[in-house]
């Protein structure tokens, strides 16, 4: 598991620009979509939260828990990027992550953005 991109907080926008900003640098926006997202739930396994639980008593990162997460966050990635893609979209802007803990151990990823299409500028 620690050799996947997503624990280096690489995510692939190779075929779909993602931001965290308003606009695409070269690009004028010529249509918006509307608002994508991915929601993952996520718990973690029995072996996870045991090793988890115990961890946490002396403190400090639980990696076990830091795992859940980040394949939660980028699982809600993915599925945001296919939402854009299945609206034809070119980008999206304004990429943004949210997590609620909705019950005992269980939490919900949201990644959500506004899809948009471009037009390279001249």
């Amino acid at each position: 598991m620690a050799n996947h991109p997503y624990r280096e907080g690489i995510e692939e926008n190779a075929t779909l620009v993602c931001t965290t900003g308003n606009e695409v640098d070269g690009y004028r926006i010529d249509r918006h979509l509307g608002i994508v997202r991915g929601i993952i739930v996520r718990t973690p396994s029995i072996g996870k939260a045991f090793i988890g639980a115990f961890r946490s008593l002396g403190g400090g990162n639980v990696k076990e828990y830091v795992e859940v997460c980040e394949m939660a966050r980028h699982e809600a990635h993915e599925l945001m990027v296919k939402h854009a893609k299945s609206l034809m979209a070119d980008a999206i802007i304004g990429l943004r992550y949210d997590a609620t803990e909705f019950m005992q151990g269980a939490t919900e990823v949201l990644a959500y953005g506004t899809a948009v299409q471009l037009t390279r500028k001249v």
